[in-house]
């Protein structure tokens, strides 16, 4: 067995390592009514029951004419007299007879009777008081939105452990209720280590770089909707580690650093991380992103312990480990259901090396051609220092763990940035 394959053969595959962090977490158990206005990307805790029918009444679903359908007859004309007009928003309290018709907007009430829509440009008009409607133009109960076709009164209308987006927030208005029943936010502190890393603005300084993943980082968390705790960078020395992971643990409910998880002289997070907690896992056979430590942080009191992520330094290892540990967890954490990235099949336009016994996720650009095929192509350089490759980048090309070279013209999966980077 070559190196690469005898050091993946003592690292967990992602699928081992993802089992392991789902029974490290548990969900937040709190829960608040928050009015509508404040509620975008919060969880739900528990099932939204509708105390309507939606709509409360039928109503037509086109301007036209509202007539009974049951005056059609199978290839002949219908001739109607205008009898008056109905907009949304009131209700018409008169009788409507056989060979009459009323104007009708979209969303107003359907008048008692009346249980069909002929659209203003489907009706051919005769004079100022009546309209003719062709043989076949419409047929009985077009165009009418019957009561509670959306959602009856006693249904569930939204899921708990839903992240409610703009369409679920006006789901709920439209049932009339202000607030929705959600659980607390979670709360995530991170920070970088590094006696090499600069704040943006600091003055350049020989051997030293600027912090890029704890912004990247903050990108990704805000994203979640998780109250965010920027603890800026921590010095690569066991007692500042040490202090930044006690203090984290007593802010939040889960911390994520990046660096300082590998082997070298300086890398002190995963022996801290035993000391004040455990260590569940810290090596996965992927690339990049193999050293990554997860575990817990004790914290003082009774509390529940912190759930850690020591990420790599590396910029690209530390937003790809995110995206494939991390925010499947918080979202676990926070109560919703774990929603994958969107995930397309695309022909590889080049020769991609990949050596079996680690999964790899390579920076790629999914187009398509104007027949609709689509196809991918790397961003270059697959470093996992080049923080370019993200930015080019619309999506991760996922080589499986038992995946050789791809050739040209062979189909891979490619895991889309949209939604979740």
């Amino acid at each position: 067995m070559d190196p690469v394959g005898a050091a993946a053969a003592q690292d967990l595959a992602i699928s081992t390592a993802a089992e392991r962090l789902a029974h490290l977490v548990q969900p937040v158990a709190e829960a608040e009514d928050v009015a509508l206005r404040h509620a975008q990307g919060r969880v739900l805790a528990r099932d939204i029951v509708s105390p309507i029918d939606v709509p409360p009444h039928d109503n037509s679903a086109m301007d036209g004419y509202a007539f009974d359908g049951l005056q059609l007859a199978a290839g002949q004309a219908l001739r109607l007299r205008v009898i008056g007009t109905v907009l949304a928003g009131r209700v018409w309290s008169g009788e409507i007879g056989v060979g009459e018709c009323v104007k009708i907007m979209t969303g107003a009430p359907m008048p008692q009777g009346l249980d069909t829509v002929v659209p203003f440009e489907l009706a051919a008009l005769q004079g100022d008081t009546h309209i003719v409607v062709a043989p076949g133009a419409v047929r009985r109960g077009d165009n009418r939105r019957r009561r509670g076709e959306d959602l009856k009164a006693g249904h569930s209308a939204l899921r708990q452990g839903q992240a409610l987006g703009p369409a679920a927030l006006g789901l709920i208005a439209s049932l009339g209720l202000p607030s929705a029943p959600v659980w607390r936010r979670v709360r995530v502190a991170y920070f970088s280590t590094g006696d090499e890393i600069l704040n943006p603005g600091d003055p350049p300084r020989e051997g030293a770089v600027y912090d890029s993943n704890g912004f990247s980082l903050m990108g990704l968390l805000t994203r979640l909707g998780v109250d965010v705790i920027d603890l800026g960078v921590v010095r690569d020395t066991p007692a500042q580690l040490e202090a930044a992971l006690r203090a984290a643990a007593q802010q939040a409910d889960a911390i994520v650093t990046s660096g300082g998880v590998s082997m070298g002289d300086a890398d002190h997070t995963k022996a801290t991380m035993a000391q004040l907690g455990e260590v569940a896992f810290w090596r996965i056979a992927m690339r990049p992103g193999r050293p990554m430590a997860v575990g817990h942080i004790r914290r003082a009191g009774h509390g529940a312990p912190a759930l850690l992520f020591g990420l790599p330094g590396n910029p690209v290892a530390a937003m790809v480990t995110f995206l494939v540990f991390v925010r499947p967890a918080l979202q676990r954490l926070m109560g919703a259901v774990v929603t994958d990235p969107v995930c397309l099949r695309a022909t590889s336009s080049e020769r991609l090396r990949k050596k079996p016994g680690r999964t790899e996720y390579q920076r790629g650009i999914v187009t398509r051609a104007a027949d609709g095929a689509l196809s991918a192509r790397t961003t270059g350089p697959q470093g996992s220092g080049v923080l370019r490759s993200m930015v080019e980048a619309n999506g991760l090309i996922v080589l499986p763990h038992e995946q050789g070279d791809v050739a040209v013209g062979d189909t891979v999966e490619v895991m889309m940035f949209d939604g979740a980077i």
